[in-house]
């Protein structure tokens, strides 16, 4: 992990390069999608809703990488599970992590009912990044990753109804 300017209380702007492989690690599906014939693929053939909210979720979902692999804490090490909420947390994205996966598993299997799309793939992904946010004590990635399930939740289902 790489400090380079302090930004405010304990957080610099820097690099934690195991951010970048969480996020990676969370592409996992996207990457292998081309890989696949999916006899349907809603999720990437949704029409647009609103782009307000196209844009609003673009943003948000870009900014919690963003703060994820940009802004680190000064007291947190490269990997560290210290005490008994790191643990916790650090688990609970794990968990959602592999909820995400199992539900790109269903939806590549052709179980893409609405709930399958909004519980596993579109949820977990937010939740994911709330979780890490948590684990790293980092405020602004917490914040800012609840704002962005709310976004991208209301997005996706939105698109679904139009579809």
């Amino acid at each position: 992990m790489v400090k380079w300017i302090k930004l405010f209380d304990n957080q610099y702007l820097g690099f934690w390069v195991f951010g970048l492989v969480l996020f990676a690690i969370q592409e996992i599906p996207y990457m292998i999608m081309p890989l696949l014939k999916l006899e349907s693929n809603p999720i990437m053939n949704m029409q647009e809703s609103s782009v307000v909210l196209n844009t609003c979720e673009k943003i948000l979902g870009s900014l919690c990488i963003a703060l994820m692999t940009f802004v680190v804490c000064d007291e947190k090490k490269l990997f560290s599970i210290r005490d008994g909420y790191e643990l916790l947390f650090f688990g609970i994205s794990m968990g959602i992590l592999l909820l995400n996966f199992f539900g790109w598993f269903l939806y590549f299997t052709g179980h893409q009912s609405t709930f399958v799309m909004m519980f596993f793939i579109v949820m977990m992904p937010p939740l994911y990044y709330v979780f890490i946010g948590l684990w790293r004590s980092h405020v602004l990635l917490t914040i800012t990753g609840c704002i962005f399930l709310i976004v991208h939740f209301t997005h996706v289902l939105g698109n679904l109804k139009m579809s």
